[in-house]
């Protein structure tokens, strides 16, 4: 049965490939898809390296294996592309808990402050945004806002923290979080680091604050990623969707990494497979489209947050 399995796989993997030179599509999977997507995609990375990577792109197909709000900020970077999203229902817990009216109101109880939109929102979001951040560049976005200046940070309240801890700077936080880092649980994460004494803990800025204070280093999903290749520790506790682990045991073989929480998975992420793909690419679907005008705006808000880089 294994084998069948094996040799239905392959032949899954043959057709992607051929369907991806006949329309010239390049896959990017987020670090949290599962193994097998990961390892069919030409780049695996985190949110603000998808974008760079979906805005430098001659692909005319992209096919972007993440979520929704991912897919749309691909869109709006690749305005003459096709981006396509395997599954239409790989949405986002975090991104669905605001929407743009939200936004306006805090803009009006706020009126003069800079609003740090998150790039895990919607489009919509996005366009009533002054700069966007990712979890990779957060702080160095609110750094880069003038100390005078009121700073409304949309919509992670964890990541936000994160950030104030950070820059020492008092941020007007939205109540919105990650469904998955939050079942992270203190008491499951110590019982791990118990077991492992010698372990370190990499964690994610998603987390709440009491899981980031038991890390000896918090990252966003890629600097998870080169820690792990660089550290000397031969084993590494992974606060963070377990989606990451099959990279990190990729590229160190030769370590050992534990997840902090076994269940803590995005069922939204895990939606993509194999079988998925191929099919997007035979129907050219689901096509992902941002309106023209949200688009433009939402665009304003990115640019700027790509020319700070990480």
């Amino acid at each position: 049965m294994e084998q069948t399995t094996d040799r239905t796989t392959a032949r899954i993997v043959s057709r992607i490939a051929r369907l991806k030179t006949e329309h010239r599509a390049v896959i990017i999977a987020h670090n949290y898809q599962v193994g097998e997507i990961q390892d069919v995609a030409d780049f695996v990375g985190d949110s603000l390296e998808l974008s760079q990577k979906a805005a430098a792109t001659d692909a005319a197909v992209i096919v972007f294996c993440g979520v929704h709000f991912m897919a749309e900020t691909a869109a709006v970077l690749c305005p003459d592309q096709t981006v396509l999203l395997p599954d239409l229902s790989a949405g986002c817990g975090m991104s669905e808990m605001i929407a743009a009216a939200d936004v306006r109101a805090m803009k009006a109880a706020h009126p003069g402050a800079v609003v740090v939109c998150y790039v895990n929102s919607s489009a919509e979001v996005k366009a009533e945004s002054d700069i966007c951040c990712t979890s990779s560049n957060a702080v160095a976005v609110v750094q880069s806002i003038p100390p005078t200046r009121e700073v409304i940070f949309i919509p992670d309240q964890h990541l936000g923290d994160y950030v104030m801890r950070q820059t020492g700077r008092e941020l007007i936080l939205y109540n919105g979080y990650c469904p998955t880092h939050v079942r992270m649980l203190t008491d499951e994460l110590s019982m791990i680091k118990a077991d492992h004494p010698t372990a370190i803990v990499l964690a994610h800025p998603e987390c709440p604050s009491d899981t980031r204070d038991l890390a000896d280093g918090v990252f966003s999903t890629s600097g998870i990623c080169a820690t792990a290749r660089t550290t000397e520790h031969p084993e590494v506790i992974v606060a963070t969707e377990s989606g990451i682990v099959h990279r990190l045991r990729k590229e160190s073989p030769d370590k050992t990494f534990i997840p902090a929480c076994t269940w803590c998975d995005c069922a939204h992420m895990k939606v993509n497979t194999l079988e998925k793909i191929l099919w997007s690419l035979e129907a050219m679907a689901h096509v992902v489209r941002v309106e023209p005008a949200v688009a433009h705006r939402a665009r304003r808000a990115i640019d700027r947050m790509m020319a700070i880089g990480r």
